[in-house]
């Protein structure tokens, strides 16, 4: 499909995470100084919101189990989850925030 507009990078301000839905995937993106990231937003756990939980630093932390997953790759950093969530690219243009999906 190629990259898709989610949101602008004026409604996600460094340290916020959003919910994107996009082919019917859900995507969690999250800026973090600056820098947009985007991973599977369902916690590979129990499915919960990772949009839902804390952003810190680079660690996403699930607010259902406390599973943590590294937003840049999508690496589990702590469990119980076990699986890793996909990892999409992100570019900004212009005001544009773009996930390739």
């Amino acid at each position: 499909m190629g990259f898709v507009n989610v949101t602008s990078s004026s409604d996600l301000k460094p340290g916020e995470m959003m919910n994107a839905e996009v082919e019917g995937k859900e995507i969690c993106v999250a800026n973090v100084e600056g820098k947009y990231y985007a991973i599977g937003n369902r916690c590979t756990h129990m499915s919960c919101l990772l949009s839902d939980g804390t952003l810190e630093g680079t660690n996403v932390t699930c607010s259902c189990h406390n599973s943590v997953f590294d937003i840049e790759t999508g690496a589990v950093v702590k469990g119980p989850a076990k699986k890793a969530e996909p990892a999409f690219q992100v570019k900004v243009e212009g005001d544009e925030v773009l996930v390739n999906v």
